[in-house]
């Protein structure tokens, strides 16, 4: 079957696909409602499968025409047949060894959001906005996410090979990654003169009483100012975000969750909590994710911090799996995280005040748009410079 007829039959069977999944099949639909063309697209499909060279496998392209409906909604969504949902509820609470890559989906196929520092896929070089065109030779075309995430695992020692598309160069690398048992990273202080250099690659359960601990320590040692560096902190409970927040924002708004059948919820910083009042500057990079946004999005609308670096990525949302009555089950957001200011993290990321010069070159050139900058990853550890942290220690008062 040809790229062209493929989009066709997916263009016109999302629809129906989207009707079956939700119950929409029998709905009354008003003369708006997109429901009232569900006649015109069964046509079609009817003579796609009547009259087309080939006789299509509609169950194939039924799945991509899931696949690429989540796609367009939310790009951490995955449709699991019975069997794969099955598989996904016995290797969710797995201790098992990984890779250490967190995904997300991208033109159909696995894009990573991150490498975690330290891990097997970050000592290979994998960074964010790379593209997986495959995993074990297996096309990542269509592939639910939750399933590509069960792929990473496996035993200690066991090698996983990737086909990966990285920026500017035409044709995929083949890239072996051995999985390993490794440790995230803890957080971890500095003296810089007189400011403190906090750094959170993590928001684990327990890395904001570290970052709490850090930032007693280092005001006893006489930082006057600090800088927290929230790069790469691209995984942890959305909820640590809002806790490691308020350590440093004692009023206000910090977050707010709202969806369609989710009620707004808002969470306000509790001045009991807040721990510093210190000048603060935040660093941020195009892998900082969910909780990282969080705390960054309101540090810089409560006026309690500057932001220094690149646009986030943008995943910040309560997620569920909504099981199906064959046993299969949709994973989607059902909410989303705001800033205070009502913007949107999962589909705006956050954007710093103070830009990086590259991250400002991507957003001339369009790339900002499509939600996964194009800029080149931070060269900082190879020219021993580290430029962001530089302009961050500009940024806070000078005396």
């Amino acid at each position: 079957m040809t790229r062209r007829f493929q989009y066709v039959i997916v263009a016109f069977s999302s629809a129906i696909v989207a009707l079956l999944l939700f119950g929409a099949v029998g709905r009354s639909a008003s003369p708006d409602s997109p429901y009232t063309n569900l006649g015109v697209y069964s046509k079609v499909l009817s003579r796609i499968k009547a009259d087309y060279v080939e006789d299509p496998d509609m169950k194939a392209v039924t799945v991509g025409a899931i696949n690429g409906m989540l796609e367009s909604l939310d790009p951490h969504a995955s449709y699991l047949n019975a069997d794969q949902y099955k598989q996904y509820l016995r290797a969710k609470d797995s201790k098992k060894a990984d890779v250490g890559l967190v995904l997300a989906k991208r033109f159909g196929y696995m894009a990573v959001e991150d490498a975690i520092p330290g891990s097997p896929a970050a000592k290979a070089s994998f960074g964010t906005g790379d593209v997986i065109e495959s995993i074990n030779n297996v096309s990542t075309r269509d592939m639910p996410l939750a399933f590509a995430e069960q792929l990473l695992q496996g035993d200690a020692g066991t090698t996983v090979e990737f086909g990966v598309l990285r920026a500017q160069r035409t044709e995929a690398q083949k890239v072996k990654v051995v999985r390993a048992a490794f440790s995230y990273p803890s957080v971890t202080g500095k003296l810089q003169g007189q400011t403190g250099v906090i750094q959170v690659q993590t928001l684990l359960p327990g890395r904001v009483k570290e970052v709490a601990a850090q930032i007693s320590s280092l005001e006893k040692q006489g930082a006057k100012k600090l800088v927290l560096d929230l790069r790469h902190c691209s995984t942890g409970p959305p909820e640590e975000g809002i806790a490691l927040a308020n350590l440093f924002q004692d009023r206000g708004l910090i977050t707010y969750t709202l969806g369609q059948k989710s009620p707004k919820q808002e969470f306000q910083a509790q001045s009991s909590n807040v721990v510093t009042k210190l000048p603060l500057v935040v660093i941020i990079n195009r892998s900082t994710a969910g909780g990282g946004e969080i705390a960054a999005a309101s540090l810089l609308n409560s006026k309690r911090a500057q932001l220094v670096g690149e646009r986030t990525y943008g995943d910040a949302a309560v997620r569920k799996a909504v099981t199906l009555n064959d046993g299969s089950a949709v994973i989607l957001s059902v909410a989303k995280y705001y800033s205070p200011d009502g913007k949107s993290i999962q589909d705006n990321g956050v954007t710093p005040n103070i830009l990086q010069a590259e991250a400002d070159v991507a957003i001339a050139d369009g790339a900002a748009d499509d939600n996964l900058p194009d800029a080149p990853p931070d060269d900082s550890k190879k020219s021993g410079v580290d430029e962001l942290l530089n302009r961050a220690l500009k940024a806070l008062p000078q005396e």
